[in-house]
């Protein structure tokens, strides 16, 4: 039996408020156990919806031991069961699928309602170590925030999304992290032609962006952004409540957590491609994995988003641009962080302001670390400042110089030096480090150890992805996605047999552009 699942009203300037989703199958029982704190205390902030029915839903990948984490038993479901779940097309029971509301600035221009336009989130799980977790669907259909697309999503942006956030997370780098991919048995038009539909099924401490907050802010609401102020504090940064003023703690948290994460960006090499507000989290995890790629040869201009004319989302600018949706955040909180908005005004931007004294040291700690220096030094900037002016320009592959450098009796020189045109500038460089080494006396051994630790070996090399999707998309077959996925969830370990994953890609392979797969 058809059961009809209403929009309703509160969001009443939702499009489509009034469509009616129905559900045609009963629910499904699993071992989850879903705690819905979003869809419980911040009523008018979403819309209850649906996902579509998959005509032929089929489980392609799927995160055993996250899917353990959550609390999920996969062995008491048939794979059809999981693939149902994980499609939209029947929800687990417990969940409370919704779509959330928030606005954005997209490349600096604001659009003041976007939302999950192809995205539910199905529920809140708490893991087995006490952490509250978000479980979304991504292509699963439709909603009242879909603004005319089709909801969905093609394989191959799926499966980026998946081998990327899992090889984050493998480096240790705070991120959502995909738990399920699934085919739906339908096409999707796409500027390419028909495309494979798939579902993307995503983990996160929370979908909070500062999107979120622009919306009710955009629109004077500001009980409802102290409401949702409130819940970010209990659910991220509960410490916050007992300071004297806890919306100004929520700032400063945010800020560092943001200044922690661009840090780590920036020392993989990692290019997110579409820094836009509704794609930054409240957590400080990294989201929304569209046209994202990691940094072959170093180089502050390297973008490969084809949506992205500007370079606004540049490699080198992504810690300026985290500041400025910082701002954009600051701004959304002015009400709630004093009654004087002038006082008000100065409190945000001193926090603001204050985000490049939170962004360098977390930078210079990651890159001495990658240098292997124990002893922090005030110099110590300026020398991982120097060693990347001499890789500009140079086509110096990015992870192979620190993997190069990761090696005892100062690293191996003689192969390092190779990848550079004219390594004049490094050599310079190299002896500064070598005299900086011999400060702390460090055992080369146990320090090529630690620095191989932070340093990796294997990333997700363009090259590799991309065939690794077309594989997938043209011919069904799965098996270069998963040994991709295999290596790079070991991203410092040698790995025998894997030397082609660890090398840059061919020069046949030529400039590369990715898609957000809209």
């Amino acid at each position: 039996m058809a059961i009809p699942v209403i929009l309703f009203g509160p969001i009443g300037f939702c499009p489509n408020a009034n469509k009616e989703y129905t559900v045609t199958n009963a629910p499904i029982q699993t071992s989850l156990v879903f705690d819905n704190s979003y869809a419980i205390r911040l009523d008018g902030f979403y819309a209850p919806v649906q996902g579509d029915v998959a005509p032929k839903p089929r489980l392609v990948a799927l995160n055993e031991p996250l899917a353990t984490d959550l609390g999920l038993d996969v062995a008491t479901l048939t794979a059809e069961q999981l693939a149902e779940i994980f499609s939209g097309t029947t929800s687990p029971s417990g969940a409370t699928p919704l779509a959330q509301a928030y606005a954005g600035h997209q490349f600096g221009g604001f659009s003041p309602q976007l939302g999950d336009g192809r995205a539910l989130l199905v529920g809140e799980v708490v893991n087995q170590v006490g952490e509250r977790r978000d479980i979304a669907l991504k292509g699963s259909g439709r909603t009242p925030f879909s603004r005319g697309g089709d909801g969905k999503a093609a394989i191959g942006p799926v499966l980026r999304e998946y081998i990327v956030a899992e090889a984050m997370f493998a480096l240790g780098i705070p991120t959502t992290r995909a738990l399920a991919a699934v085919t739906t048995g339908e096409s999707v038009m796409r500027e390419d032609g028909p495309l494979p539909g798939a579902v993307l099924a995503r983990v996160a401490a929370s979908h909070l962006r500062v999107g979120t907050f622009q919306y009710f802010a955009a629109r004077g609401e500001v009980d409802k952004v102290r409401q949702l102020a409130d819940y970010a504090i209990t659910r991220h940064y509960p410490q916050a409540r007992d300071r004297a003023n806890p919306y100004l703690a929520l700032l400063q948290s945010v800020s560092q957590a943001q200044a922690d994460l661009l840090a780590k960006w920036m020392t993989v090499g990692f290019v997110h491609g579409v820094m836009n507000t509704d794609n930054m989290t409240i957590s400080g995890e990294t989201i929304d994995y569209g046209p994202c790629a990691f940094m072959d040869n170093y180089d502050p201009r390297a973008l490969y988003s084809s949506i992205d004319h500007q370079g606004r989302y540049a490699y080198g600018q992504q810690p300026v641009m985290a500041r400025w949706n910082l701002a954009r955040f600051a701004e959304t909180l002015l009400p709630l962080l004093d009654v004087d908005e002038t006082r008000a005004i100065d409190l945000a931007t001193t926090e603001v302001n204050r985000f490049a004294e939170l962004y360098l040291p977390a930078w210079t700690a990651r890159m001495r670390a990658k240098l292997g220096l124990q002893d922090a030094l005030p110099e110590d900037t300026k020398l991982a400042d120097d060693l990347l002016a001499t890789m500009e320009g140079q086509n110096v592959d990015y992870t192979l110089l620190f993997r190069g450098l990761s090696e005892p009796s100062f690293g191996r020189a003689a192969e390092v030096k190779l990848l550079f045109g004219d390594p004049s500038a490094f050599s310079e460089w190299f002896k500064r480090w070598q005299l900086r080494l011999k400060q702390e006396n460090s055992d080369p051994t146990v320090r090529a150890a630690k620095m191989k630790q932070v340093n990796p070996i294997y990333i997700p090399r363009n090259h590799k992805v991309e065939e690794a999707l077309q594989s997938m998309t043209k011919h069904g077959n799965i098996a270069p996605f998963e040994r991709l996925n295999n290596v790079l969830s070991h991203p410092f370990d040698l790995l025998e047999g894997c030397e082609d994953y660890a090398v840059p890609a061919p020069a046949e392979f030529g400039p590369y552009r990715t898609f957000c797969g809209t």
